[in-house]
C-alpha cells in the first residue's frame, strides 16, 4: 500500500490484527447496532404509548406534534451531523448525538404537560438524526466497501426488530411500568452504547479548523422543515390547496434554491455539491428516496388493511408483517455475502427494484377475501426486494464519494430516504383517504369516514353488518390505490438501477494510483479486481487497516 493509515496516537504501520483486535471490531459494531436500534425503536414504542400519554397529560389537539417534532428535528439535523463528523471527527460527533438523544429521552420521561413533551421530543429528534448517520459513516470508515456487505443483514435485522418489537415492547412497558418508561428505557441502552464506543472505538482526529457554513445550514434546515410540514399537514391539518400549504411550499422552494446557490460559494459547504457529480451517487440517492417512499407507505397501510379487512388485532398486525421483514433480512444477508465474495453488486438494485414493483402490485390486488397466507406471500416478495435495495444503496453511495465526504454522503442518502418516506406517507395517504371516502359514499356509509382512523378490529365488530362490509370494501379499495401507486413509483428505482456503473469496491485489493473520484478510478482501472485509492490520500483499506483503527 502506498500509505498506511495511522492510529490516533500517531503510531506507524501496524501488523495484521490478532484475535483480540477482531473482537474489538465486533464490540464496536455491537455498540453501533444498539445506537441504531435506539433511533429506530423509539417512535414505535412511543406510538403505542400515546393513548396513555394523552390520558395523563391531556392536549389531544397537539397529539400529532409529539411525532412531528421528532420527525422534523431528525430530518433537519441529519445532514448537519454528517458534516460535523467530516469536519471534526466521527467519534466525537457520534458520541455527542447519543448524549443529546439520551438527554431528550430523560426530559421527555419527566414532561409534565404536552408542550414540554413536544419540546423534549424535538431534542430527542436532534440526537436521533446523528445516530443513524453516525452508524453508517463509522462503518463506512472502519469497513472497506468490499467487506461491508457482511454486515448488511445486521442493519436489516435491526430494522425488523424495531418494526416488530416496538409495538410489543411499548405496550408491555406502558401496561406494567407506565408511559414514562417508554422514554427511560433508552437510558440504560444508550449508556451501554456510549461506554462501548468510548472505550473501544479509536479513529483519527481532525486537526483542521474549517469554516462553518452557517447560512447554508439555516437555509437547508428551513427547506427541510417546510417540506416535512407540507407532507405532514397536507390533506390532514390543512387542505392541499390551502394558503398555509402554499406558503410552506413557497418557503421550501425558495430556501432550497437559496441553499444550492450558497453551497456553490461556501468554503466548507454543509452538503458539497460535487458529490452529485458521481452518477452512481446521484442514482443511489434517488433510489433511497423511492425506497423510503414505498417501504414506509407499505408499513403504514398493511397493518390498517390487516386490522380493518382481515380482522387482526393491533399486536397481531405487527406480527403479520413478519414475512416481509424476515425475507428482507435473509435476502439482505445473502446480498451482502455475495457482494463481499464477488465484489459485484449491480444486479441487486435491478432485481430488488423489480421485486418491489411486483410485490407492491401483488399487494394492490388484495381484496376483502384475501387470506393471510396469500398476503404473507405477497409481503415476502416485497421484503425480498427491499433486502436487495436497503443496504446496497448506502454501500454504493459511500463507495461513490471520497473518504473525507463519507459523512455527508451517508447523511444525504439517509435524508433522501427520510424525505421519501414523508412523501410516500403523504401522497399514498391522500390517495387512500380519497378512495375510502368515495367508496363509502357510493355504498351509503359516508358517516363512518369521519371516524375511520379509530376503527380497529374491536370497534369494527360493533358496526352493523352492512356498514362493516362497506367499510371493509372501502379500505380494500384504498389500499389498492396506494399500493398500485407504490408499484409505479418503484419502476423509477428500476430505471435508476439500470444506469448504475459497477465501480470496483474499495478495499478488495491493492489498486492503482489515486484518482479524483471513485468513478474515475474505476474508468481507469486496468483489471476488474483492482480497487481505486481514496482521493484524500489514503489508499484502499484492507482488513489490517480496519482493525488498526479500532
Amino acid at each position: 500500500m502506498a500509505e498506511q493509515i495511522q492510529t490516533e496516537a500517531g503510531a506507524g504501520p501496524v501488523a495484521p490484527p490478532a484475535g483480540p483486535k477482531q473482537r474489538s471490531v465486533r464490540v464496536v459494531l455491537l455498540a453501533l447496532m444498539i445506537a441504531m436500534l435506539l433511533a429506530m425503536l423509539d417512535n414505535m414504542i412511543v406510538g403505542t404509548a400515546m393513548p396513555t400519554i394523552v390520558g395523563d397529560l391531556g392536549g389531544m389537539a397537539h397529539l400529532s406534534w409529539v411525532v412531528t417534532a421528532y420527525t422534523l428535528a431528525t430530518a433537519a439535523s441529519t445532514p448537519i451531523w454528517g458534516k460535523l463528523g467530516d469536519m471534526y471527527g466521527r467519534k466525537g460527533a457520534f458520541l455527542s448525538s447519543i448524549v443529546v438523544f439520551l438527554i431528550g429521552s430523560a426530559l421527555s420521561g419527566m414532561a409534565q404537560d404536552m408542550g414540554q413533551l413536544i419540546g423534549f421530543r424535538a431534542i430527542q429528534g436532534l440526537g436521533a438524526g446523528g445516530l443513524i448517520v453516525g452508524v453508517m459513516a463509522i462503518i463506512g470508515e472502519l469497513i472497506p466497501p468490499r467487506e461491508r456487505g457482511k454486515y448488511q443483514g445486521m442493519m436489516a435485522g435491526v430494522m425488523g426488530i424495531a418494526m416488530i418489537g416496538g409495538p410489543l415492547v411499548g405496550g408491555s412497558i406502558t401496561d406494567h411500568l407506565g408511559w414514562r418508561w417508554s422514554f427511560y428505557i433508552n437510558l440504560p441502552l444508550g449508556v451501554v452504547a456510549l461506554a462501548m464506543v468510548t472505550a473501544v472505538l479509536h479513529l483519527p482526529k481532525k486537526k483542521s479548523k474549517p469554516k462553518i457554513d452557517y447560512l447554508g445550514t439555516v437555509l437547508l434546515t428551513v427547506g427541510i422543515t417546510a417540506i416535512v410540514l407540507v407532507t405532514t399537514w397536507g390533506g390532514t391539518e390543512y387542505a392541499w390547496s390551502s394558503a398555509r400549504i402554499m406558503e410552506l411550499i413557497a418557503l421550501g422552494v425558495a430556501s432550497l434554491v437559496g441553499f444550492f446557490f450558497v453551497e456553490t460559494k461556501a468554503a466548507e459547504p454543509i452538503v458539497p455539491l460535487h458529490i452529485f457529480r458521481s452518477r452512481n451517487f446521484s442514482l443511489m440517492a434517488g433510489t433511497a428516496f423511492i425506497t423510503g417512499f414505498v417501504m414506509f407507505g407499505a408499513v403504514l397501510f398493511l397493518p390498517l388493511y390487516q386490522q380493518s379487512v382481515q380482522g387482526a388485532s393491533a399486536t397481531n398486525s405487527g406480527l403479520l408483517l413478519l414475512p416481509m421483514l424476515l425475507s428482507m433480512t435473509v435476502v439482505s444477508l445473502f446480498a451482502g455475502r455475495v457482494t463481499t465474495s464477488t465484489g459485484r453488486y449491480k444486479a441487486f438494485p435491478i432485481v430488488g427494484s423489480v421485486l418491489v414493483a411486483v410485490g407492491m402490485y401483488l399487494l394492490s390486488t388484495m381484496g376483502t377475501g384475501t387470506t393471510r397466507l396469500t398476503s404473507g406471500l405477497y409481503m415476502a416478495v416485497l421484503g425480498a426486494g427491499m433486502g436487495c435495495l436497503l443496504q446496497i444503496t448506502m454501500l454504493v453511495a459511500q463507495n461513490s464519494v471520497e473518504l473525507r465526504d463519507i459523512g455527508v454522503g451517508s447523511s444525504t442518502s439517509t435524508l433522501a430516504r427520510t424525505l421519501g418516506s414523508s412523501f410516500g406517507v403523504a401522497i399514498m395517504g391522500a390517495l387512500f383517504n380519497s378512495r375510502v371516502q368515495d367508496e363509502m359514499t357510493a355504498r351509503g356509509g359516508a358517516g363512518v369516514t369521519e371516524r375511520s382512523a379509530q376503527l380497529n378490529a374491536a370497534s369494527l365488530a360493533k358496526l352493523p353488518p352492512q356498514l362493516r362490509e362497506a367499510y371493509q370494501h372501502a379500505v380494500s379499495s384504498g389500499t389498492h390505490g396506494a399500493f398500485l401507486l407504490g408499484a409505479v413509483v418503484a419502476l423509477g428505482a428500476l430505471g435508476a438501477a439500470l444506469f448504475v456503473k459497477e465501480v470496483p469496491l474499495r478495499g478488495a485489493a491493492a489498486g492503482p494510483a489515486a484518482a479524483t473520484t471513485p468513478d474515475e478510478a474505476a474508468a481507469s482501472a486496468s483489471t476488474p479486481g483492482s480497487a481505486p485509492a481514496d482521493a484524500v490520500g489514503s489508499v484502499d483499506r484492507s482488513d489490517a487497516d480496519v482493525h488498526e483503527k479500532v
